[in-house]
């Protein structure tokens, strides 16, 4: 068996980690997710209110992700072990690295069917969506394909697998999109969708705004699940987390901008209904491009992007459960990867069986009686519900305590300023966002997504 320092590895340079951990955080919430959020919460204002929190509360607690893991070179389970050896804050490492597991389980799927859109836009554009995800011929293939995908990049490691491969996919991601933005604003009647998202119109903004603001802000960057932290390890102690933190942020959030520039000047110029929620990239989307001169090829780029963007998150869901077997269990990277792989794709199956193909999957209520679990009835939302919200605010709940409270801000200070030009004064006030703001902001988020679960 390989030796952890053998098979952990490190970024080859800056710009590959940026890349790589803006991809981790550039996925399906920016592509799929912020526009539909975007359009339900009024447009423009909801676009400000989530600037100001990705400036104000996921910035600071993405630092203290890095610099957790850059301290201890470990896994989220590894680097709170190391600070706190023997204590009960290491199930919260164990919480990061079973969260990693399961949201892959069903999140995989998900990008599944957005590779198989490729293909669907360009031989079967008259496939309903409902049928396409009932086919177990077609959902499971493409899952089992997408892993495979994914566990190929991460084979390779860190600075030979996911460096080199997101210096290829996040310029061919942003490149796809430009191409698509361009196309978007120049369609008659495009000006509407700009100025739905461009001029705020604050008369709409309620406090439910604010918080789908403040969730989207911080969902989309990854935060909560320990992705930041097994990136951070692999960081020289040398560089610069100020400066690469931020770069990964901006990134983020660029990509996000991008997509609302993508998709809502098409969206009126058909007469489409912004708010038209999850089913907008789906369903109304590609009624747009049907609509549009070449509208297979483009309807085939638009998923092609979002497969892109679904393959960087994946792929950092899947390293940081596999950095856990390779720094505590002492594995092989490759048999981390075969292993967490094959147990992945088996925890998904029922997720991907759970849209038509198997009744007792795709409706719940036999089991969780008429109101469902968590307020969700099919399998893959259930498993939404409880991994992709509630396991990743709790989570970046008690990772913001322990790094202000248990491992201390003056400790996490001193290894932020390692390779750092940050001056005092913001040191200081990092310091009290992490120890204050950014824990109840966070525990704001996980009350309202207790609220909207127990109505």
């Amino acid at each position: 068996m390989a030796t952890p320092g053998a098979e952990r590895g490190q970024w080859g340079s800056r710009v590959g980690f940026i890349l790589a951990a803006a991809g981790s955080a550039v996925g399906l919430g920016n592509i799929w997710r912020f526009p539909y959020i975007t359009g339900q919460s009024g447009g423009a204002a909801f676009v400000v209110i989530y600037l100001v929190c990705v400036a104000l509360v996921c910035l600071p607690y993405l630092f203290a992700e890095l610099v957790l893991g850059r301290h201890t070179q470990k896994n989220p389970l590894g680097a709170i072990r190391t600070i706190r050896p023997g204590s009960p804050w290491v199930l919260v490492g164990g919480l990061c690295v079973l969260t990693g597991v399961f949201i892959l389980s069903y999140y995989a799927v998900i990008a599944g069917w957005t590779f198989g859109y490729i293909f669907k836009n360009l031989l079967f554009a008259h496939l309903d969506f409902g049928h396409f995800i009932a086919s177990p011929w077609i959902v499971i293939p493409l899952f089992a394909l997408f892993l495979g995908l994914t566990m190929l990049v991460v084979f390779g490691g860190v600075e030979e697998g996911i460096e080199r491969w997101s210096k290829v996919l996040m310029p061919l991601l942003v490149l796809l999109m430009i191409v698509l933005i361009v196309r978007s604003v120049t369609l008659p009647g495009a000006e509407k969708g700009l100025a739905f998202y461009l001029k705020p119109d604050f008369s709409k903004v309620t406090g439910e705004v604010i918080v789908a603001a403040l969730g989207q802000a911080f969902f989309s960057l990854s935060l909560g699940m320990g992705a930041m932290i097994t990136y951070g390890s692999y960081l020289s102690r040398h560089e610069d987390v100020v400066v690469a933190g931020s770069y990964v942020a901006l990134f983020d959030t660029l990509i996000a901008l991008m997509a609302g520039f993508m998709i809502f000047p098409a969206v009126f110029a058909t007469g489409h209904d912004p708010a038209s929620g999850p089913a907008l990239v789906f369903i109304v989307l590609p009624e747009i491009f049907q609509a549009l001169p070449l509208g297979n090829l483009i309807g085939a780029l638009f998923f092609l992007l979002l497969s892109i963007a679904a393959l960087t998150s994946t792929v950092s869901l899947l390293e940081v459960v596999v950095a856990y077997f390779v720094d505590e269990r002492r594995w092989s990277r490759k048999r981390s990867v075969w292993v967490v792989g094959a147990l992945t794709f088996l925890i998904g199956l029922p997720s991907a069986l759970s849209q038509g193909t198997v009744a007792g999957l795709s409706n719940m209520d036999w089991l969780f009686g008429a109101d469902g679990l968590l307020g969700q009835h099919d399998f893959l939302s259930i498993m939404d519900a409880i991994w992709g919200n509630l396991a990743l605010a709790l989570g970046a709940l008690l990772i913001s305590i322990f790094v202000g409270w248990v491992w201390g801000v003056d400790r996490a200070a001193e290894e932020l300023r390692q390779g750092s030009r940050v001056g005092p004064g913001l040191v200081r006030v990092w310091q009290f966002f992490i120890r204050y703001v950014c824990p109840v902001v966070i525990f704001i988020i996980l009350l309202n997504v207790f609220r909207g679960y127990l109505g």
